[in-house]
């Protein structure tokens, strides 16, 4: 078994002249195809002026996973901007690789469907409900 931490950025493009990006991190535990269980979910919203270069990239996911279990940050190759896995490694203070197998598949889709929720319910000014009707 084998413990990672999945990474999903949503928002790499522009919003109202900003780019307004959701990083998720979901910490896990895989198993061959299998995703064995979930240990923990960070989320980070960000927010740029100009578009994200992969240093800025490097930099959100490395913050969201602050403080997370994790042995592995395992992230699709075209979060990096599709750079050699190696370089891509060289520029994270963890050990980082490209998905290989099923379950680390399966764990980058949980987050990314994190990511896109959440940066959706942000965005959304409806979706903010009050707990009271005087609010």
């Amino acid at each position: 078994m084998e413990r990672i931490i999945a990474v999903d950025i949503s928002g790499r493009h522009r919003h109202n002249s900003r780019y307004l990006m959701v990083c998720a991190a979901v910490s896990l535990s895989v198993s061959g195809g299998h995703v064995k269980q979930i240990h923990g979910v960070n989320i980070k919203p960000f927010v740029s002026d100009n578009p994200p270069e992969v240093v800025d990239v490097v930099q959100m996911i490395e913050r969201t996973v602050e403080g997370m279990g994790g042995v592995i940050i395992v992230a699709e190759e075209g979060d990096l901007f599709n750079q050699p896995e190696w370089l891509s490694n060289s520029m994270f203070t963890a050990s980082f690789k490209y998905p290989e197998s099923l379950s680390e598949r399966m764990g980058i889709e949980i987050a990314h469907h994190i990511s896109l929720s959440s940066r959706n319910l942000l965005l959304d000014p409806r979706s903010w409900e009050p707990i009271k009707d005087n609010l």
